[in-house]
């Protein structure tokens, strides 16, 4: 079995990293395969690492002809039974690329996207099944939709020593992680911590909202027990350090950052957008809180202690290693492999 996947997305973010985890998990199994990236260094390094043969291409903007020459050239020779697309830019440029009665063009949602730029695969992948539903109400054919969820590591790593953060070690500690933008609600976040005078913070990530949320940490009067970390490669370690992991997003198709709480036996409290609604079952395995709802969100925080922290964390574990392991996500995408080109 030969696949290729193509990834054009950005140098960070939530797909990116488990594009990552999925090629190289891949790698240990009998698929032949090739990616198709951008050059940036850190992503190529740990590909390579893992031995997975990688090609470079620009991927640039409407009139970058060399990216769809030379992606055409790759898949005539390198003649793949499954091109493997992510998200609407890959998919659009795969499907340009691919002949008639050539390898089976699957493409792999991330979000809502508009189905325009798959209209040229032969299926469709969703990882949560609000997606897969979403896919099957703009009319793609259900035979031709398929399920298949993110796994994370679970590999267990030292705390970060909070001294070199400047955070007091006998505080509850929140962690927040992702991408600083309006949808992931970290503004929602500051407003709770300022009910919870007790908790510290560390948010983990970077983005457009970075400037308004030190701004308004600052208005609130929390800025010294806030920690804006930028972007972090260590999370098992700021997961080790934390005593809660907070999602307040707005908007969140799966929510990544939930099954790595749940890998890694840390209470989570969502604020119940659409992944965390999905994978959440309230007061068993995490706490849902309304959206955009400070005050529900610092009540969740405050329940997440004690026994109920424990049943979280013990309940998120076995969903974890039941359900988003690499063990039993990579399974499901050979059988679909299998079962695709069969």
């Amino acid at each position: 079995m030969k696949v290729l996947q193509v990834m054009c997305g950005a140098e960070r973010g939530g797909a990116e990293e488990f594009f990552v985890r999925l090629a190289t998990a891949f790698a240990k199994t009998p698929i032949c395969q090739k990616v198709v990236i951008r050059a940036y260094p850190d992503r190529v390094d740990e590909l390579k690492a893992k031995g997975v043969e990688t090609e470079l291409l620009p991927f640039g903007r409407t009139l970058d002809f060399r990216t769809l020459f030379a992606l055409r050239k790759i898949i005539r020779e390198w003649e793949p039974d499954v091109v493997l697309s992510w998200m609407s830019r890959a998919a659009a440029l795969c499907s340009r690329s691919l002949t008639k009665g050539g390898p089976v063009h699957v493409g792999r949602l991330g979000g809502y996207y508009k189905l325009k730029y798959f209209k040229r695969c032969d299926h469709l992948i969703g990882n949560t099944m609000g997606m897969v539903d979403y896919i099957g109400r703009l009319g793609w054919p259900e035979s031709a939709t398929h399920y298949l969820p993110n796994f994370v590591s679970p590999k267990k790593s030292k705390e970060v020593d909070r001294a070199t953060l400047a955070t007091p070690q006998d505080v509850p500690l929140l962690l927040g992680l992702g991408r600083l933008h309006a949808n992931k609600a970290f503004d929602v976040l500051l407003e709770s911590l300022e009910m919870l005078p007790r908790h510290w913070l560390w948010i983990a990530g970077t983005g457009p909202e970075e400037r308004f949320l030190r701004a308004r940490a600052q208005e609130l009067g929390i800025e010294k027990r806030v920690r804006f970390l930028g972007w972090r490669r260590d999370v098992a370690s700021l997961l080790a350090s934390a005593d809660v992991l907070v999602c307040p997003s707005r908007e969140e198709p799966l929510g990544n950052v939930i099954l790595e709480s749940w890998a890694h036996e840390v209470p989570v409290v969502a604020a119940a957008s659409a992944g965390p609604m999905e994978l959440i079952s309230h007061e068993k395995d995490g706490l849902l809180c309304k959206v955009d709802d400070p005050v529900a969100l610092a009540d969740a925080i405050i329940m997440a202690k004690g026994e109920m922290a424990v049943r979280l964390s013990v309940q998120g574990l076995q969903n974890y290693q039941e359900s988003f392991c690499e063990e039993v996500v990579v399974k499901k995408y050979l059988q679909f492999f299998d079962s695709v080109t069969r």
